[in-house]
């Protein structure tokens, strides 16, 4: 049915665009049509829409599933900065935090509900969802659903049961890096009513891409680097890489900084600062950078050492030139790379006993006992867990992969972190306690009025809302809290900036920790297949690469872009060889006029080219058709 409100008034009057980009108007039809639909459409081309727009010419809420906490803050300061209301339930929030937002969505006007996958199971959205008038469930990142995708995350399969207390609601899922395995897994599992796949095109024609074999890696980074005018990104695979490239480029009176995850909250965020200002050219990270970064005016960006797929490859490289102005994806590959690979892809994959290992170490250093930690949530850093334990952190990350897929724990990216607090004495004991300044006794009454369950877990507090109901200031409320923890009434966290790991599963005996072999060995060959795919895109002299990364996620007879390294070094044999045909055909013309069949024929080229070369001569007046039918040079 066509829709009551014109989606482009609806475009018009939020966003300020006059047209849709391809394939978007599309999307948004069949999504007000009622059908659940998939969507296929490259980095930076305006998925966000497509579920916003149809959603702002209907009342009603869009719940919208994401990953990527940073992103969702992104996108709800955005659509509020637009007079759209919009909210966003993570972690990083206190549990009357959350409620308010979701009271909101039940009897406010907030048009967007932002939730991370894990937060579907909780049984207070689970209460309010089926009170909200929701229009529309939009899945970003969808690959995330299907467990042969490269970013497979269990927590996305209860989307499934969301649907069943939605029914009737469309679902909208949304990806930029689905192979055709991926995407009839993503719609099995979001138990898609029809079929339903609307692809864009994954050419990006402005983007120029090449690939540089070389071990001199430096050299050529700082060969792009001064050649081509604009920032940058350069993508390194470990962090001490990040700084040494960093550092090198600044001895060559290059601006640059290192971004990776090891550094703190608020030196990332500055960094990405002095980047989108300009006020830094080259940005040197690993690959915690960029999923948010919206600067259209990105001139190159350069991939170090290989990705471990496609899929990440043409995310990161694609990063370059938004604004539609000629950019640059280079790839350095060095001999010895495909060693490197190959030691990669074996970390990738511990043994399963390894698994098992890194497990019950997890669990015995966060204090979690057999039968405990169901559904527990823990700041968890795993480089400070790794120098504890004397383990390698690319193991441990693999390992936690793999748990991750098989549903046991789930470790989120790093996020904001909302201070928690647990008494470390009884209630009764607490009660006994002559707390001698009135100050904190004032304090302890507040703190258990607003705060149920102090006393068997970690519970999220706010800072501020303590300090509203205290009459003290924030200031204050945290130096009462340090002042309790001294005196070892209660153990307090500072909020913080901190990956999370969340226990789906209660702690299991080492014997029974299941990791499916069957699962593990498919995921094995797919994770190869990959690998194999990203070094053949690398070792490939022949077929255009915008054509081999557009065939790769779906493309058919894709047309070749011209732009990249070696439509670019076709077109200059091609000029070469005109060139030598040119003095050849003019060479035979000298001799006397010629018919045109026995003028082009024994050239080492197609007679289609001889013949074009032919007609260019006579175009630039260099021959002609004599009265014969035969051709002749004209003699100047």
């Amino acid at each position: 049915m066509e829709p009551a409100v014109d989606i482009r008034e609806v475009l018009k009057r939020y966003w300020g665009f006059t047209e849709f980009r391809p394939v978007q108007e599309r999307i948004i039809r069949s999504v007000l049509e009622g059908r659940d639909t998939l969507a296929l459409m490259p980095t930076g081309g305006g998925k966000s829409l497509t579920y916003q727009v149809p959603t702002m010419a209907r009342p009603g809420v869009c719940i919208v599933v994401t990953p990527l906490i940073a992103l969702m803050k992104d996108q709800v300061d955005r659509l509020r900065a637009r007079r759209i209301p919009a909210v966003a339930i993570h972690s990083g929030l206190s549990p009357r935090q959350i409620d308010i937002a979701l009271d909101n969505c039940v009897y406010g006007d907030v048009k967007f509900l932002y939730v991370a996958p894990e937060r579907l199971a909780s049984e207070a959205f689970r209460l309010r969802v089926v009170r909200m008038n929701v229009t529309l469930v939009a899945v970003d990142e969808a690959h995330c659903i299907s467990q042969w995708g490269y970013d497979f995350r269990p927590s996305y399969l209860r989307i499934a049961e969301l649907r069943e207390r939605l029914p009737g609601v469309p679902v909208l899922a949304l990806t930029a890096s689905a192979t055709k395995l991926v995407t009839e897994d993503i719609m099995h599992h979001l138990k898609f009513a029809e079929p339903h796949v609307l692809r864009s095109s994954f050419a990006r024609p402005n983007l120029s891409y090449s690939v540089r074999r070389t071990d001199d890696k430096n050299g050529q980074l700082l060969r792009l680097v001064r050649n081509v005018a604009g920032s940058g990104i350069v993508y390194m695979r470990t962090r001490e890489g990040t700084e040494q490239i960093a550092e090198f480029l600044r001895d060559e009176g290059i601006t640059a900084a290192a971004y990776h995850g090891g550094m703190g909250h608020t030196e990332r965020s500055a960094r990405q600062e002095e980047w989108l200002s300009g006020k830094v050219r080259v940005m040197v990270a690993t690959n915690a950078f960029g999923m948010g970064i919206d600067k259209p005016d990105v001139r190159f960006v350069v991939h170090y050492a290989m990705c471990d797929s496609l899929e990440s490859y043409y995310q990161e490289a694609g990063r370059a030139g938004r604004d539609g102005q000629r950019a640059y994806a280079l790839l350095l590959v060095a001999a010895d790379d495909g060693d490197r690979i190959a030691r990669r892809f074996g970390l990738e994959f511990p043994p399963l006993e390894q698994i098992k290992e890194v497990y019950e170490r997890i669990c015995s250093s966060l204090g979690i006992g057999i039968g405990d930690g169901a559904g527990a949530s823990v700041l968890f850093n795993i480089y400070d867990f790794c120098a504890r334990e004397h383990l390698y952190s690319g193991v441990v990350l693999s390992a936690l992969k793999i748990l991750q897929q098989n549903g046991y724990l789930t470790l989120t990216d790093a996020q904001d972190n909302p201070a928690r607090v647990m008494f470390c004495v009884s209630r009764d004991d607490l009660y006994k306690l002559r707390v001698k300044r009135d100050d904190l006794d004032h304090f302890i009454r507040t703190l258990l009025r607003l705060y149920n369950g102090v006393f068997t877990d970690f519970r999220p507090i706010d800072e501020g809302e303590l300090a509203t109901w205290s009459g003290y200031t924030v200031e204050r409320v945290k130096e009462l809290l340090k002042r309790l923890w001294q005196l070892r009434v209660i153990r307090y966290i500072p909020s913080n900036r901190s990956p999370i790991l969340y226990f789906d599963e209660a702690r299991l005996p080492r014997a029974d920790l299941y990791i499916a072999p069957e699962t593990y060995t498919r995921r094995q060959e797919l994770m190869r297949e990959r690998f194999e795919r990203m070094t053949a895109y690398a070792a490939n002299a022949e077929r255009c690469r915008s054509a081999v990364l557009e065939e790769y996620f779906g493309g058919e007879d894709p047309e070749a872009c011209g732009v990249c390294d070696i439509c670019l070094e076709r077109r200059r044999n091609e000029k070469r060889l005109d060139a030598a045909l040119r003095e050849e055909l003019l060479r035979r013309l000298d001799a006397g006029p010629g018919d045109p069949k026995e003028l082009c024929d024994g050239l080492a080229c197609a007679p289609e080219r001889a013949a074009e070369v032919l007609r260019q001569l006579m175009a630039e007046g260099a021959a002609r058709t004599s009265s014969d039918g035969r051709v002749e040079k004209i003699r100047k």
